[in-house]
């Protein structure tokens, strides 16, 4: 996990569509990038109608919601018409972004140890700082965590 105050770490990868986005083209906002396993996954798809049903609410608080997964564009493109995301979906196969966010850790399931993705929620701050940073977290929860931090309700 980034500490908080920490420089937020630069990236560039293609979205759903297949146009290049850099963390950079959100100087001056703040921006919450969410970190998941995987594409249409019971787990990532309650997570990411999560952040879909408060997506209103982030645009008030002037922020901007990235998730992030190694899938390929196709799947995210799938995925956001599928579920009709209106966020941005990067796609990171090379593994770049999630080790430099230290996302991509070992994890344990049913005694099988493999690589994966750590659900995790980074908020990046106007300035490209870590502002807050949530690891482990619940589908359904880490929305609103992220939502409550950005607009100052906790």
């Amino acid at each position: 996990m980034l500490e908080i105050g920490s420089v937020a770490p630069a990236f560039t990868l293609p979205d759903k569509d297949g146009k290049m986005v850099s963390l950079s083209d959100f100087a001056g906002k703040k921006v919450v990038l969410y970190f998941y396993p995987k594409d249409s996954t019971p787990g990532c798809t309650r997570q990411a109608q999560a952040f879909a049903a408060d997506f209103d609410e982030f645009v008030a608080a002037g922020a901007v919601i990235i998730g992030i997964s190694k899938d390929s564009v196709k799947s995210h493109g799938n995925f956001a018409a599928k579920y009709n995301l209106p966020f941005i979906l990067l796609s990171d196969t090379e593994l770049n972004v999630l080790q430099a966010y230290d996302v991509w850790q070992e994890k344990k399931l049913y005694g099988k140890v493999s690589m994966g993705v750590v659900r995790s929620v980074y908020v990046i701050d106007e300035e490209g700082k870590v502002a807050a940073a949530w690891t482990k977290v619940k589908p359904e929860q880490s929305a609103q965590d992220a939502l409550d931090f950005v607009c100052g309700c906790k």
